[in-house]
């Protein structure tokens, strides 16, 4: 499988301030590629950049085996792009802006399709101006799509939604991967990329510190299994005295990590011997928010620079 966008020592300043820091990453044709990062860490400038919207200071950028830059005019015509807090004009009704996209590309698309797709058939002949915020971001997706781009960049594309219609959009990006296009997606909803994403790279102060799919990050910056039950704090302080394993206590809830599958039977033991109530246990396994959270606060504390775990 080809590289559909390629990355090499990417550095993008803006006089003594550096957005960008020398990254590199690949994302392959067909695949769900999750960037992510906290606000200011140089996420937006570098989608700009391989959008061909912004010109960079040094390093190499290919998309499609175009510079983004000096070969954006080409570009532009096979990429499909969703900004954050898309806009367009007041009047225009969704059917017309498909049209007249379609017009602006050379393309003949059907609006009912498109539109279904991105379940905003019932807003078909409504103006613009009276669209929610989650609708006008339904039709930002509706017209990234009319090109027929064989890469998509999706800046943050379910913002604003309800969890159906963040559904409908998911499985829309599911259907560009099935057709083999390439997703480019930015996100604030961990679990959207871990649920999409065939490869994830988390930036933070304009460096990666993390890539991979995201079960290879989780392994790799998560922390172990966890047995949790609803008890007192009392019952923490017991299997404090009676396990040779960490225990937690917060919220109401008592949590154990695990170093092998068998303390699980070893955990309950020493909760049930313990004669204090207990009820609702479960086990527990980070997630890709748990390991993001993580990996940019011990980075902002200082624990650990860039191009340590990346």
């Amino acid at each position: 499988m080809s590289d559909t966008i390629e990355v090499s020592k990417l550095v993008k300043t803006y006089g003594a301030v550096t957005a960008v820091n020398g990254i590199d990453f690949t994302v392959r044709q067909g695949d769900v590629f999750a960037f992510l990062g906290p606000n200011g860490a140089g996420k937006t400038t570098t989608t700009e950049i391989l959008e061909g919207l912004r010109s960079r200071t040094t390093g190499d950028v290919r998309v499609l085996g175009l510079d983004p830059w000096s070969q954006g005019r080409e570009l532009h015509r096979q990429i499909g792009v969703i900004p954050q807090e898309f806009r367009f004009l007041e009047k225009i009704t969704p059917k017309e802006a498909i049209l007249y996209y379609g017009a602006l590309f050379g393309t003949k698309p059907d609006p009912a399709k498109l539109l279904a797709q991105v379940e905003l058939t019932d807003k078909s002949a409504a103006r613009y101006d009276t669209l929610s915020g989650g609708q006008k971001q339904k039709l930002g997706l509706a017209l990234a799509l009319v090109s027929e781009p064989k890469v998509c960049f999706l800046d943050e594309p379910t913002t604003g939604l309800d969890p159906h219609a963040r559904r409908a959009i998911w499985q829309v990006i599911r259907t560009l991967k099935a057709e083999g296009r390439t997703v480019f997606l930015t996100t604030h909803y961990l679990e959207e990329a871990e649920l999409l994403a065939d490869q994830v790279a988390i930036i933070n102060k304009g460096q990666i510190i993390a890539r991979g799919t995201p079960e290879q990050i989780i392994e790799a910056h998560g922390g172990p299994e966890r047995l949790s039950v609803e008890a007192p704090p009392s019952m923490a302080e017991f299997l404090r005295r009676t396990l040779p394993l960490s225990v937690g206590a917060s919220n109401g809830r008592v949590e154990v990590e695990m170093k092998e599958k068998g303390d699980a039977l070893r955990v309950l033991t020493a909760i049930d011997a313990s004669g204090i109530p207990w009820k609702g246990f479960a086990t527990k396994t980070d997630t890709l928010e748990d390991v993001f959270v993580r990996l940019v606060g011990r980075m902002d504390e200082g624990e650990i620079k860039s191009g340590e775990v990346a």
